[in-house]
């Protein structure tokens, strides 16, 4: 069920501070950036909130000012499989619903209490805005790179030393169920595996 809140924060300008530093590293430009400004909204979202549904049409972007979203699948036997973990300053939207304008194959829901600003991906098309766009593309294939080598050139030991070594964060503020849901193990696994090193 969709719930979100949209109850603004008072430091709202603060809080586009983050958003605007982000943006003008991709290549917008602040007069751009100030003309769009009135179309993003802050928001607070509680954990467990969904915010776009698995087979929603997806139609916005959540700059993570602080907080924790993931993407998920949903199985028919009620599996879950994590895709993605989006941790502050960090933008989550859905790449491959984005560009080919289908359905969400996953759900963007939050994983605790999150303080986030909504952007319309609208706005990815207006030519101001495509220096942001190629910057998105290009991290994004990188990413996927790194992310194919990172499953099918480690086993899962390795994939969760990596995460203890290069992303710390998210073995402080996941739990077991959600890292091992995105190493691709079993819980118990996580907890034997653990046990060892």
């Amino acid at each position: 069920m969709m719930n979100t809140i949209n109850n603004q924060p008072e430091n709202d300008q603060a809080d586009h501070a983050s958003l605007i530093h982000f943006l003008s590293i991709l290549g917008v430009n602040k007069d751009a950036i100030g003309r769009d400004l009135a179309q993003f909204k802050t928001m607070n979202v509680n954990a467990g909130e969904v915010l776009l549904l698995q087979g929603g049409e997806q139609k916005y972007a959540y700059f993570i000012v602080s907080g924790i979203l993931k993407a998920c699948h949903y199985g028919d036997s009620g599996s879950i499989l994590s895709k993605e973990f989006y941790f502050q300053h960090e933008l989550c939207f859905l790449y491959c619903s984005w560009l080919t304008q289908v359905p969400a194959k996953y759900q963007i829901e939050s994983v605790e209490d999150t303080l986030l600003i909504q952007v319309p991906l609208e706005l990815l098309s207006h030519v101001d805005w495509q220096s942001a766009k190629i910057a998105l593309l290009s991290q994004q294939l990188i990413y996927k790179e790194e992310k194919e080598a990172f499953f099918l050139l480690n086993t899962p030991e390795q994939r969760y030393l990596f995460l203890v070594e290069n992303r710390p964060l998210w073995v402080k503020k996941l739990n077991n169920i959600q890292l091992a849901s995105y190493i691709g193990i079993s819980p118990v696994s996580l907890s034997r595996l653990k046990a060892r090193l």
